[in-house]
């Protein structure tokens, strides 16, 4: 196995929602897509960089003391960064004691990553669980991706990866070849309006999609699903057209958006580009249930 430089952004235990049972979730940073809904905004850039919290800041000025860029003021109502002159070292977070500056990213190696997935065993052999790589865009580190899935076959748990499906079809199938479910987001199945609300076509993602499926794959498709953006009766018979011929899917899970990513984006200082966005009503979720589960074995409204 490689022991492979890996930028994450976040691993979380006792995951629920990221595939089957009791989950150990690795989020890994990067990712060729920008959705407008994205509930993770710190995994979208390759590049991590060091955000501050004024209001968190004490004023003990150790921050101040080992920035080697001098990229930091201390002001009455807290710390100041410069992200021009920041070069993300990450010396200010290391030494805060309030919690005031935050990494959005950092680097560890596969063989570390497996040790803080393997101390979380015990929940994968009691419940059927095991680990889920998500992002950001787990297909877009391809070579850190087939280390981890490599190791985790090894040590016998059970891998999941989430994926936009937008990536090169020979690397997807390599992955394939290492994972044992597939949560693939469908967002759009037309291709000028993914563009529109993603930042890129579909045209690949609809490919690989359906070259995963006629593989063998298991396949659990999401729909993020969004008033006046994805839910008209148009583009729901598009996909249950599209999904019927996917012989690999599993089941589906709609996903009514919510705004909860939105403290995120304040803290990131950028502006929330789902500000004016909401969930279908009910009645329009369960309409839209209704035309999908024909062509699915199994449909959730929530994941």
């Amino acid at each position: 196995m490689n022991n492979v430089p890996t930028t994450i952004f976040a691993v979380k235990r006792y995951a629920l929602h990221d595939g089957p049972n009791i989950r150990t979730t690795v989020f890994f940073k990067g990712c060729p897509l920008a959705c407008a809904w994205c509930h993770n905004p710190e995994g979208i850039a390759f590049a991590s960089r060091i955000i501050t919290i004024p209001s968190k800041c004490i004023g003990c000025g150790e921050c101040l003391a080992v920035c080697p860029a001098a990229a930091l003021e201390l002001h009455p109502e807290g710390i100041r960064r410069n992200d021009e002159a920041c070069i993300a070292c990450g010396r200010c977070v290391e030494v805060c004691p309030a919690l005031a500056h935050e990494s959005t990213g950092r680097v560890v190696d596969t063989a570390q990553l497996l040790t803080e997935i393997n101390k979380d065993r015990p929940f994968f052999d009691q419940s059927g669980g095991g680990v889920t790589i998500s992002g950001g865009e787990p297909l877009a580190q391809p070579e850190a991706l087939l280390a981890l899935l490599h190791g985790c076959a090894g040590l016998g748990i059970h891998r999941v990866v989430d994926t936009s499906g937008f990536a090169a079809t020979e690397t997807l199938l390599e992955v394939a070849a290492l994972t044992d479910l597939f949560l693939f987001d469908l967002k759009h199945m037309d291709n000028s309006e993914h563009q529109r609300y993603t930042g890129v076509g579909n045209e690949l993602i609809l490919h690989n999609l359906a070259v995963l499926a006629s593989s063998g794959a298991a396949i659990r498709i999401r729909i993020p699903l969004l008033a006046g953006v994805n839910d008209g009766p148009d583009n729901i018979a598009a996909t249950a057209e599209f999904l019927a011929d996917c012989r690999g899917v599993q089941g589906v899970d709609l996903l009514p958006f919510h705004s909860s990513a939105k403290a995120k984006y304040r803290k990131l200082n950028q502006n929330f580009p789902a500000g004016e966005m909401s969930a279908p009503p009910r009645e329009r979720l369960d309409a839209i249930a209704a035309s999908l589960r024909p062509v699915v074995s199994d449909l959730t409204i929530g994941g």
